[in-house]
């Protein structure tokens, strides 16, 4: 096969580049976008793919390969790239399942492994085959480099329990977890890294060992690995740069596209005659309903001569809304594709215009055409998975405990944490947690029992006093903090009753007005099942008619502003007014936008009150909001002064409670007490945070990220221009922009021009919050359309800030920044699905010391996604709780404990609120034939003294669940379940990822549903005594009292221990709810 000149089209728009892509492509297995930055050829593989889905039935699979920068790791790169490696040789792409390569000519061009070193460095495992399993998990380590861990969660990892082996295949997106009947492989299940929960099943499995980069294994070019009927479409004239020389000589099909109508240099060019699709739309208002229906005549009349039309929504709200316009339109002959998809926009190409697949032409309309949306989302590739990890008890994490931290056992008092260790106990061996006391004293806890400890926080960063082991000190504190817990939460609960005594506004429900659910599927996202959750919680606080009060922590970018939106519509909708406050003009102002276009297909109107308008302006609108003429108002500060009225308010949003003062809180206050108020904050203020807690505030934390996001890679080191250039330049390569963090206005500009001599070739601008409200506006916009690449700024991006393109933050002396600042900093990058920079930089020459060194610890410690309420918690432990309570209540706190004083105040307050639920008593189960520590079953004498019935072990043996931490996370998910249908959810996560339950974990978990069952009726305690069950009920406000079965204890009818709990559990279900006895 002799080389092929390239091919080229001119006169192509960058929204026809998918069209001609896929009618050039569609016969292909392997077609790769070449394009100078990977933000723009992902967005091109994108939109080709979805055109291949919709108009040549075929499945695709993108993916993106990346080059090692300040931005890419090389182990990071090197996973893309084996990752494409593996999909070349066993992927089997045809032209039904074509692979698409997103790729910069860097990319394309970087070494690789030789096709023949490349077969020879991997392991293929299907399944239904024989396997090894010890000799294979030997070979990962020894000759493929793999790391044996506990958990895995990582690329290069591997884990081995019994007959299950998780590995995570360097070249894969998650781990693969190999189950073995025997010697065979029954099953290849995909997991996610985050819950170690199984997502189906997979034929094959192909492990991949790492690069040798040692120079001794053959290379070649990246593109050498490609078929010979690979396509190659590039733009932004890529096949100009230099390292793209060598694809003249790889014989490979190559197709310029060119802009211009000038043909490029050695390329046999045809011009290809298109328009975009807005020119349909002259001489008419782009986002009116009339001007929709005139769009669909226009395109009913170019599809008149066959050629395939295309509506593309970027939602599911979208694509049904279109599907109406059509319906309504009622077009004789006109049956465009309504579907879902994600488009820059549309474009017009007549019959005969180009070869393949689109020979009849193409008509696609965008939502950049049928709503007037300007903003395309970025592209969504498929990205490795990650282990985002979901502490269990959010208090106490026995991997972050170092020794000599300080601790709270419930029943002993204040103790040092002393390590854990195995000790033989009554025949074998077993983890205990090592607790040091006052004197010395010392306690070794079983790890099943560890839910009994959490974190000591205290008054300050004094050590704490430790209690006498065995004493009854610690239970007359106890009982005092629990009397003076009572009457704080009178005084906390004396506010919501007075709120609750005046009548509030219950808004509609939703299916009082359809356009409430087309609202909600015009949101271009999945909501996660913590957003889900907070936006249902929210809702129902409006349609009762007490006044609503719930604080929505969660992190920077976990979707908040949907959970307002969804909010501010359901009150516009019941017609009342929303005022939505905001700490800072820029954040207003991005509010407002935002709100203003998620809501620009309603009847609703929006207007902003801040220094960005002129006097005349923010009288105009407080005017038209004392009419009742606005529905929504965004402002700063403004909004709570004495001039701004509403006619009718029914909402007040506070974005980023945490920055607001004193005085604006007292007049929120007063607000709290007439109409409903959502509070939301990634850390907030301890005192926020310790209402919420306790239950005197309502809570909705949102800890589960989106999908696609990735946590944020945080650097922390002295300040370097090299790297500080690196980074920049990485960042602009694949197409982003930079924050430059310079918290000093009088050297800020002295600092950009240093920057943009560093960096000659990137756009720089500079932005205050002491620059002119007009200035300062006209910046912030240019920087988000893309205008500039780097943004010197000082801590005004702070609040809320939400740039998507923007994924590389700098920070110079970040060590003068406190934690939760730091933190929300930070969250300023990594909001949507690419790869996030934090490069903290200290003050030259500074000495790292205390609570510095520790804030920068913990921010890189809350590395993973969802950390901004552990962070909150965190900056409570490092500068103590304070007098957020007042000097009436902090003796207490000094005493027993911040989480323990709050778990105490929280049952206060629920009793105060008569909530039964909340305030169960533990119940506490001892059954003489069950015993924790023996390692086998049968043989042993019982407790009751009859020799011949035997112990049943319940505990999870160590040889089943080797790695001490996670066994303490087993038995703290088990202790802590709070219903039958936890503990059932504990039981499958432990099957799916740990095998087939022994005995001793059935008897376990038996045992928690028991107790689980006894609580939920109102038992306090469950005890056997040979054949008899004694369980105590206690009635509210009364002492227990014994559960009988006519005049005495009932009698169990069996002998065998499992069958035994099973007659428990009977038993426990056929009493009555506790209101009925």
């Amino acid at each position: 096969m002799s080389a092929q000149p390239r091919r080229a089209l001119t006169g192509v728009p960058a929204h026809a580049w998918a069209a001609c892509a896929c009618s050039e492509g569609a016969d292909r297995g392997v077609i790769v976008f070449l394009a100078s930055n990977l933000g723009a050829a992902e967005t091109f593989a994108e939109e080709t793919a979805q055109l291949l889905r919709w108009l040549n039935g075929s499945a695709p699979t993108a993916r993106t390969l990346t080059e090692a920068d300040a931005a890419v790791p090389a182990f990071e790169a090197d996973c893309d790239l084996l990752g494409v490696l593996s999909l070349l040789r066993h992927g089997g792409h045809d032209a039904r399942r074509p692979l698409l390569i997103a790729c910069t000519p860097g990319s394309l061009t970087r070494r690789a492994p030789a096709p023949e070193a490349a077969a020879r460095a991997e392991l293929v495992v299907r399944k239904g085959e024989k396997l090894a399993l010890r000799d294979f998990a030997k070979r990962l380590a020894e000759d493929f480099g793999y790391a044996h861990e506990a958990l895995c969660e990582q690329p290069g990892e591997y884990a081995l329990r019994g007959g299950i082996l998780d590995v995570y295949p360097l070249n894969a997106q998650m781990p693969v977890r190999i189950d073995l009947f025997g010697d065979t492989v029954e099953s290849l299940r995909p997991f996610d890294p985050a819950t170690q929960r199984s997502e189906g099943e997979v034929d094959g499995l192909v492990i991949c060992a790492p690069r040798d980069d040692t120079g001794s294994a053959p290379e070649a070019p990246f593109f050498r690995h490609l078929p010979a009927d690979a396509l190659i479409v590039s733009v932004d004239r890529c096949h100009e740069d230099v390292l793209c020389a060598e694809l003249t000589s790889a014989k490979l099909d190559e197709l310029v596209l060119e802009e211009t109508d000038d043909a490029p240099a050695g390329c046999a060019a045809s011009a290809l005659e298109s328009t975009p699709a807005e020119s349909l739309l002259i001489g008419t208002a782009a986002d009116d309903a009339e001007s929709r229906a005139g769009l669909l005549k226009a395109a009913a009349s170019l599809a008149k001569d066959g050629r395939p039309c295309l509506l593309a929504g970027d939602t599911d709200g979208s694509v049904d809304r279109l599907a109406a316009d059509v319906a309504a339109a009622k077009i004789r002959g006109f049956a465009p594709r309504v579907l879902h998809g994600r488009f820059g926009g549309g474009v017009v190409i007549a019959p005969g215009r180009l070869p393949g697949l689109l020979k009849e032409g193409l008509l696609l309309l965008t939502e950049r055409e049928l709503f007037g949306r300007r903003k395309r989302p970025l592209a969504v590739l498929p990205r490795r998975r990650t282990a985002v990890r979901a502490a269990v008890g959010r208090a106490l994490d026995f991997g972050e405990l170092a020794d000599g931290d300080a601790l709270v056992h419930a029943t002993q008092g204040v103790c040092l944490f002393r390590g854990i260790r195995a000790h033989t106990h009554e025949g074998r061996a077993e983890d205990f947690v090592g607790l040091e006391f006052a004197g010395g004293s010392m306690l070794h806890l079983p790890v099943r029992e560890s839910h009994l400890l959490t974190r000591y926080v205290g008054i300050g960063r004094a050590q704490p006093k430790l209690s006498k082991l065995g004493g009854g000190g610690w239970e007359k504190s106890r009982k005092a903090a629990e009397k003076a817990t009572a009457d704080l939460a009178a005084q906390l609960l004396a506010m919501q009753a007075a709120r609750s005594t005046k009548p509030g506004i219950a808004h509609p429900k939703d299916a009082d007005n359809p356009w409430m659910g087309e609202f909600e599927r015009s949101f271009p996202h999945r909501e996660t099942p913590d957003q889900a959750k907070a936006i249902a919680e929210v809702k129902a606080d409006m349609e009762r008619a007490a006044p609503m009060d719930r604080l929505v922590s969660g992190d920077v970018g976990f979707g908040k502003t949907e959970v307002a939106l969804r909010a501010a519509f359901k009150c516009v909708l019941g017609g009342r007014q929303v005022a939505i406050l905001a700490p800072t003009t820029v954040l207003a102002q991005q509010h407002f936008e935002s709100f203003r276009e998620r809501l620009a297909r309603w009847p609703v109107s929006v207007e902003l009150l801040s220094g960005y308008r002129t006097a005349r302006q923010k009288a105009d609108v407080r005017a038209r909001a004392e009419a009742g003429a606005v529905d929504v108002v965004v402002g700063t500060h403004a909004l709570l002064s004495d001039g701004t009225r509403f006619g009718k308010l029914g909402l007040v949003i506070i974005d980023e409670e945490h920055r607001f003062g004193v005085r604006h809180k007292e007049k929120l206050k007063q607000l709290r007490a007439e109409v409903d108020v959502l509070a939301m904050s990634a850390t907030p203020i301890p005192r926020t945070l310790y209402l919420a807690l306790v239950g005197a505030r309502d809570l909705s934390v949102i800890e589960t990220p989106p999908r696609e996001r990735l946590p944020i890679r945080t650097v922390v080191r002295s300040y370097d221009e090299k790297l500080v250039r690196d980074a920049v330049k990485a960042e602009l390569a694949r197409g982003g922009q930079v924050f430059y963090l310079h918290n000093r206005v009088e050297t800020i500009r002295a600092v950009a021009e240093r920057l943009a001599a560093l960096l000659p070739k990137a756009r720089v601008v500079v932005g205050h919050g002491q620059m002119p409200a007009g200035e300062l506006e006209a910046v912030m916009a240019a920087f988000v359309a893309g205008e500039y690449d780097v943004l010197v700024c000082t801590t005004i991006i702070e609040t809320g800030l939400d740039i998507p393109n923007c994924n590389t933050l700098i920070i110079e002396g970040a060590d003068r920044f406190g934690l939760a600042q730091l933190y929300q900093l930070r969250g300023r990058v990594g909001r949507f699905n690419r790869q996030a920079y934090a490069y903290l930089f200290l003050h030259r020459h500074a000495a790292l010391v205390g609570t510095a060194r520790r804030r920068l610890s913990a921010i890189r410690q809350h590395n993973q996604l969802g950390a901004g309420f552990r962070v909150a918690m965190r900056d409570l432990e490092l500068r103590g709780a304070g007098n957020i309570l007042g000097a009436a209540q902090s003796g207490h706190v000094a005493t027993v404990g911040f989480d323990l004083y709050c778990q105490l105040l929280r049952r206060s307050v629920a009793k105060l609120r008569g909530d039964r639920g909340a305030v169960v008593d533990r119940c506490e189960v001892r059954l003489d034939f069950v015993d924790h520590t023996q390692a086998v079953l049968g043989g042993e004498e019982s407790a009751s003294g009859e020799a011949d019935v035997p112990l049943l072990t319940a505990t999870l043996p160590s040889d089943w669940l080797p790695e001490t931490r996670l066994r303490i996370e087993a038995f703290r998910r088990i202790a802590l379940a709070p219903d039958v249908a936890e503990v059932g959810e504990v039981r499958g996560s432990l099957k799916d990822r740990y095998g087939k339950l022994p005995a001793e974990a059935e008897a376990l978990l038996a045992l928690a549903e028991i107790r689980c069952l006894a609580e939920e009726k109102g038992v306090v305690s469950v005890t056997t005594e040979g054949a008899v069950l004694r369980c105590l009920s206690a009635a509210a406000g009364r002492a227990p009292e014994p559960v009988l079965v006519g005049n005495r204890f009932p009698r169990l009818t069996v002998r065998e221990p499992l069958r035994k709990l099973k007659e428990i559990r009977g038993f426990l279900s056929r009493l009555p709810a506790p209101e009925a006895r």
